[in-house]
């Protein structure tokens, strides 16, 4: 049986293989997308995302996205559930609008701590967020140090977990006298390979201090192991919550001979009275990324100092784009 056609042979045309790349952004972190739309010399796409009187989030996407390359900004922090399900109507949107490929750009992934079941009958909620975003049509997710590296297996599709620490190492050398004496210091065991990468990239001594918890986000006692005697200590963290274990840390290490405390956290979550905490602790200064908005943070603390992060991000989407390897980003700052 031979199929004929009215059309000419010279209408008929194979799909573009190319396809050009749309960035839209949430209400969780707008200013985080501009710098990262700047940095990649494009505009943000058209997007308007509103909030009805019974608390309902609506979506409409202002352009076509049909086979095109998304990708969607929304970090986890202020209203979070509200931002991750505004997060989740984005994907679905741009899903059913026939986009080609949603990665979802997450720079603080949400309910990152609820990682395992550590009690009887408690949810593991960060599979539940993975199972989520798969669902509502995500094809990719980029976000920046996950709280446990293990959350990556949570999703059947591919995750680029990338780090903070090159940019850490690079504000140490240029921002801290005499950085080849510090001692880096974990404030607790889970954080301890993080701090002994930082360690050993700067060929510095490590400390650790074990702490004991009464209950969650309230710490009972700390035990420095280590030697930090006339030395200035550099704590290390994923993760500044309401700063109780930090302040703590600090107090220890001064109490220990520590000559200044320093902080370095990438998501600065800064919550209930972490700011008060900060100002009246012996840090010296807490140098957070810009993962999580904390501007209006700034204004009521001078210890707080922000590493921008969003040129990683910039160029682990560039690179996504054009399928190149973005395992440069692991050990380098993009220029």
């Amino acid at each position: 049986m031979v199929f004929t056609t009215d059309f000419a042979p010279s209408t008929i045309r194979p799909p573009s293989m190319t396809n050009s790349i749309k960035i839209f952004a949430g209400n969780s972190h707008i200013e985080f997308a501009k710098l990262v739309a700047k940095r990649l010399g494009i505009d943000l796409a058209k997007c308007v995302v509103v909030k009805y009187s019974n608390q309902e989030t609506s979506v409409t996407i202002g352009e076509s996205v049909r086979d095109e390359d998304v990708y969607i900004i929304q970090s986890g922090c202020g209203e979070i559930n509200d931002n991750l399900m505004e997060l989740l109507i984005m994907i679905n949107a741009c899903k059913t609008a026939s986009a080609r490929r949603i990665t979802a750009v997450v720079p603080c992934f949400p309910y990152a701590r609820q990682d395992k079941k550590d009690k009887s009958r408690a949810p593991i909620t960060a599979k539940l967020v993975a199972n989520m975003l798969t669902v509502a049509g995500a094809n990719h997710v980029i976000t920046m140090d996950l709280h446990a590296s293990q959350i990556q297996g949570f999703f059947n599709i591919p995750v680029d977990n990338l780090y903070a620490e090159p940019s850490t190492l690079k504000y140490i050398k240029e921002s801290i006298e005499d950085y080849q004496s510090i001692v880096i210091v974990s404030p607790d065991a889970g954080g301890a390979k993080r701090a002994t990468s930082i360690a050993d990239k700067l060929d510095v001594d490590f400390a650790l201090i074990h702490k004991e918890r009464k209950k969650a986000n309230e710490v009972s006692r700390m035990v420095l192991v280590g030697d930090v005697r006339g030395r200035q200590c550099v704590l290390v963290d994923d993760m500044a919550d309401t700063c109780g274990t930090l302040g703590l840390a600090a107090k220890v290490l001064i109490e220990n001979g520590a000559t200044k405390v320093y902080a370095m956290v990438t998501h600065a979550v800064l919550s209930g009275k972490a700011i008060s905490v900060i100002n009246n602790s012996k840090l010296e200064r807490i140098i957070v990324t810009n993962t999580i908005p904390h501007d209006d943070k700034k204004l009521l603390c001078p210890k707080l100092d922000t590493i921008d992060v969003a040129a990683t991000f910039a160029e682990a989407i560039r690179r996504t784009h054009n399928g190149e390897s973005i395992s440069y980003l692991f050990n380098y700052v993009p220029n």
